[in-house]
């Protein structure tokens, strides 16, 4: 037969192997969560050089080129997207972001016509790479966080990429 002090004892030892099992878990998926991240944004933590004009971006896993910058002072993630004609914010980051929702258009995207809003950044910022009064859209099909960052801006860099580096540079 058990004492008061035994079944105690074995009480708090279950607590603790639950305590430490969950501290364990908990340990594993932000190691898990970091590597996914790590996957999805190479790039997430850019360091560029004071004075540089270059931007040295490494490829995700599923073939794209991800970036931290700004809008208006605030961080976003941008994907950059040769393939979109101005740079297309999901509609939800509008208020976040300082950006009016202007008149409505019609865009064509991957996921067909879409009636957007358009929109004026005043700062966009990407590296060293500094744009000011950028024509953009407020998409309301867009549903993460991510900025297609279009020609808009990228037209103003120049383009190298080597295997799965993506070198942008402010032209001479």
């Amino acid at each position: 037969m058990n004492t008061p002090g035994q079944h105690s004892t074995r009480r708090l030892g279950r607590i603790m192997s639950w305590l430490s099992a969950l501290a364990l878990l908990g340990v594993l998926w932000l190691f898990f969560a970091d590597q996914v991240d790590r996957r999805l944004n190479p790039n997430r933590y850019l360091e560029v050089a004071p004075g540089s004009r270059e931007l040295v971006l490494q490829r995700n896993r599923m073939g794209h080129y991800v970036a931290p910058g700004t809008i208006n002072g605030q961080p976003v993630s941008f994907l950059l997207d040769t393939g979109a004609t101005q740079v297309s914010i999901p509609a939800h980051l509008g208020p976040v972001l300082g950006l009016q929702a202007g008149a409505p258009a019609q865009v064509i995207t991957a996921n067909g016509n879409v009636t957007v809003r358009m929109t004026l950044i005043d700062e966009l910022a990407l590296g060293p790479f500094v744009a000011r009064q950028i024509r953009g859209d407020l998409n309301p099909g867009m549903r993460d966080d991510q900025i297609l960052l279009g020609m808009s801006v990228l037209k103003h860099l120049e383009f190298v990429q080597r295997g799965d580096t993506l070198i942008l540079r402010a032209p001479e």
